[in-house]
């Protein structure tokens, strides 16, 4: 399969291309003056693949954990990109999930003022999801995402191989961010998605058209509101609450699993406070549980998760900014909710609701 997306962004057009050619010949990633960026598993794995990246002069391998998408960790990797003297003209290229895209996206967009990138996405979060869109985060000590840039890769390399040697957490936590996309096209993208559920683990064929249709629809919003400024907050459907609980659970939930619990918080909460037919919650809770499953159990303290979601960049000073489904449209929505009592007490129910 070999197709292309085209999409539209303040620095001009970039590609999606759909190659499940690149294994067997990666050439194009070597074009140019290239520096890659190479998470460390992919790098066990695809050793014989990769072999002439890996043994490039200017490959960096890097472990893809939460602790080095932070700022501190990512000095010694520009440090070793300035060693192999990097220059204007040259290009990174990042081969890795949602960690490795964010760290060469952040460097590229402030090393030397400015370089541009290329992506082969590895996951299928990063592939489904994160690939476009122009956003980067990295981390400053403890605060998840904080400093960040807008700066979209020239190229991305879809390469549906990769998926074969992920394990099932991370094909679920890829469908968590497969489900939000529809959740937020509407109850009919939603609803179909929830009758291919089962397909979207053990045929191939069905995954890659739930990972295209995912970026077709993202590819509306980010081309309205590149900056995150209107419309695309709402893709942050089930973030806040799901970047709290990871940081609550030291990273033991899967980043797109704990968006998938993270909506059905968002849902039960909306539900509660009448913001949403409870009929919603249920019908969505179905799909997003099945998803969720094998870790809704995960101790997730609620004083440690509160306190992380009162640090989400999207709050005011008093509020918090969630992203709730709304009315009898399901349609998802950017709320301001007050931190009170009674915002504790439908968290810590809806703990117990999943724990039962």
């Amino acid at each position: 399969m070999s197709e292309q997306l085209i999409i539209q962004s303040h620095r001009g057009a970039y590609t999606v291309h759909f190659d499940d050619t690149l294994l067997s010949d990666p050439a194009r990633l070597l074009e140019g003056e290239p520096h890659f960026l190479v998470d460390a598993n992919v790098a066990r794995l695809y050793a014989s693949s990769l072999h002439a990246i890996l043994h490039h002069p200017n490959a960096i391998v890097i472990e893809a954990t939460e602790e080095n998408k932070s700022i501190e960790r990512t000095i010694p990797v520009i440090e070793r990109l300035v060693q192999n003297k990097v220059r204007r003209d040259h290009t990174l290229v990042a081969i890795g999930g949602g960690i490795i895209q964010d760290i060469t996206c952040f460097i590229a967009s402030t090393l030397l003022r400015g370089l541009s990138w290329r992506f082969v996405p590895t996951t299928l979060l990063a592939q489904a999801d994160s690939c476009i869109g122009s956003k980067s985060s990295i981390n400053l000590g403890a605060t998840k995402n904080i400093l960040g840039t807008f700066n979209p890769p020239q190229n991305i390399f879809i390469h549906s191989g990769f998926l074969e040697t992920l394990e099932d957490r991370d094909i679920r936590s890829g469908v968590g961010e497969i489900i939000k996309v529809h959740a937020i096209d509407g109850i009919a993208a939603f609803d179909r998605l929830t009758s291919d559920f089962d397909r979207l683990f053990d045929d191939r064929a069905v995954l890659l058209r739930y990972t295209r249709a995912a970026l077709l629809i993202k590819q509306r919003y980010i081309e309205q509101d590149e900056f995150d400024r209107g419309i695309r907050n709402i893709f942050n459907y089930g973030h806040s609450f799901g970047h709290a609980i990871e940081s609550a659970a030291h990273y033991a939930v899967p980043h797109g699993i704990a968006v998938a619990i993270g909506m059905d918080m968002a849902n039960y909460i909306a539900a509660k406070r009448s913001l949403l037919p409870v009929e919603h919650y249920h019908r969505m809770h179905s799909i997003l549980r099945k998803n969720y499953g094998k870790y809704a159990r995960t101790p997730i303290p609620l004083d440690a998760m509160l306190s992380a979601l009162m640090k989400d960049k999207k709050n005011t000073s008093t509020m918090l900014r969630l992203i709730f489904p709304m009315g009898d449209r399901a349609e998802i929505q950017q709320v301001q909710v007050l931190p009170d009592e009674i915002f504790r007490s439908q968290c810590a129910e809806f703990f117990v609701e999943i724990n039962g």
